[in-house]
């Protein structure tokens, strides 16, 4: 399995990269998410937070709640990461940021009590009410 994994934002002015492979991947449907990003879901991808590196650029922070800050580029707008204070030794990245998404297919659904109720994307996911944190 790939272990390096490239991304940025759509203007270029943020770069990094991850030094681990892509497992926990997620579709959030939480409504912080969908004003956060302006979709109508964020798919991510938890990583250890040693194993991510900004290349180049500093993002732009916002806390979005009391445990989550969410970095974006202050250029473009892109959403790139979030970190939560409930899980000190992970970082979540968006996978629609990575030079290649299709590595990263999500294999679950989290905060399902938030979905929009017309949304229908990979039915076949186990779903879970709030995010699961180990």
């Amino acid at each position: 399995m790939k272990v390096e994994h490239l991304g940025g934002c759509q203007c270029g002015a943020l770069r990094y990269r991850i030094d681990a492979p892509l497992t926990d991947i997620a579709h959030c449907h939480c409504s912080i998410c969908r004003r956060s990003s302006g979709g109508i879901l964020t798919t991510w991808v938890t990583v250890p937070r040693q194993a991510f590196h900004w290349l180049r650029g500093t993002p732009k922070a916002f806390a979005s709640s009391a445990s989550c800050t969410r970095y974006f580029c202050g250029d473009c707008g892109a959403h790139l990461t979030l970190f939560t204070s409930l899980s000190p030794d992970t970082l979540d990245v968006t996978v629609a940021t990575l030079d290649e998404p299709e590595q990263a297919a999500a294999d679950r659904h989290i905060w399902v009590g938030s979905r929009l109720p017309w949304l229908r994307v990979d039915p076949h996911l186990p779903e879970e009410n709030q995010e699961i944190i180990p």
